[in-house]
């Protein structure tokens, strides 16, 4: 039995499959499987699957079922007790299962991801996502910051994952919501620790083609409809009075879904001295160097500038706010 298996549901990628499966064919770490699930591919992606001589490699092809039970049927299919995705259009480091598991292993982890550099199809990089390969690089690289985070977006990129194969036995649940967002969200609900290996060791492919591009369950209202669910369920449950920071364009939708569940907003906090004074669905809206000290009031935090963050960060610590506690961010 392998340690690692490694799962890749692949659906119509001729051009960039024989890489993919070749980067982890080729990692230093040897004692792997690469199960791969040809999702109803109609164009020469079995075809050049076949022509792949390794052991290692099963290839699995199903009717097309969608990348969720696909890669479900993937995990299944393999035994090993330590669990990695790949996707069909990206490529990973040779070293990259190698350091994963090391960091897995030694820092009592349950999920790993790494560094990534998003690149088109040319391997150029992408200045349009530079601000979330940052994001992802850099602002949430620690396990706290991971945690934190994980309502302004999916902090770990799906297909870097490397996680203890019980992670990937929640199962991907199909619907019309980010599959990879919504495991992440119920497996840090049920306390999984997160983190990630500080090396650029994947390199993540955007096209117009890309699942993430082209499918319903992947919208910003459908990332919307997964964070607010999964809030709800989690730091919000049983909250009836919180404040807010922020009240324009990203902000106001939070304060008028708030109150749509119950939830009353006690203070409501804006930066823009245009706004503060204003009444914002009947909150009267105040500038953050009013914040008082903490209380035990959550604040939500819902402020979309560029390195708006880096600001308010140190002004909710030094009113004694904890980042993931009684404070979180959305977006």
């Amino acid at each position: 039995m392998a340690t690692i298996g490694v799962v890749l549901p692949v659906f119509n990628a001729e051009s960039t499959i024989l890489r993919a499966v070749n980067s982890i064919l080729s990692q230093t770490w040897r004692d792997l499987e690469l199960v791969v699930v040809n999702d109803g591919s109609m164009d020469g992606t079995a075809e050049v699957l076949s022509s792949i001589d390794d052991s290692r490699l099963k290839i699995i092809h199903t009717d097309h079922v969608g990348v969720a039970e696909a890669a479900n049927l993937a995990t299944r299919l393999t035994t090993a007790p330590f669990v990695a995705r790949m996707d069909a259009d990206d490529w990973s480091h040779p070293d990259r299962l190698q350091l994963q598991f090391e960091l897995l292993d030694s820092g009592k982890l349950d999920v790993v991801g790494s560094q990534v550099s998003i690149v088109d199809e040319n391997g150029d990089a992408l200045e349009s996502l530079a601000r979330y390969q940052r994001w992802i690089n850099e602002e949430t690289l620690l396990e706290q910051d991971i945690l934190a985070f994980r309502f302004v977006e999916l902090p770990i990129v799906n297909p870097t994952i490397l996680a203890r194969r019980e992670y990937f036995e929640l199962d991907f649940r199909c619907g019309d919501i980010p599959e990879d967002y919504d495991l992440m969200l119920r497996a840090a609900a049920k306390g999984m620790r997160f983190g990630k290996v500080s090396r650029v060791l994947f390199e993540w492919t955007d096209h117009s083609r890309r699942l993430t591009r082209t499918h319903s369950s992947f919208t910003p209202d459908a990332f919307m409809r997964c964070r607010r669910e999964h809030l709800l369920a989690g730091p919000l449950n049983g909250i009836k009075k919180i404040d807010v920071w922020g009240v324009g364009k990203t902000g106001k939708p939070w304060i008028q879904w708030l109150l749509e569940q119950g939830i009353e907003i006690r203070n409501a906090y804006d930066i823009s001295e245009r706004r503060v004074g204003e009444l914002i669905h009947g909150s009267l809206v105040r500038h953050p160097l009013e914040l008082a000290a903490a209380d035990g009031t959550m604040i939500l935090i819902a402020v979309g500038a560029a390195n708006a963050r880096e600001v308010i960060r140190p002004q909710l610590k030094k009113q004694g706010y904890v980042v993931g506690s009684d404070a979180w961010f959305v977006a």
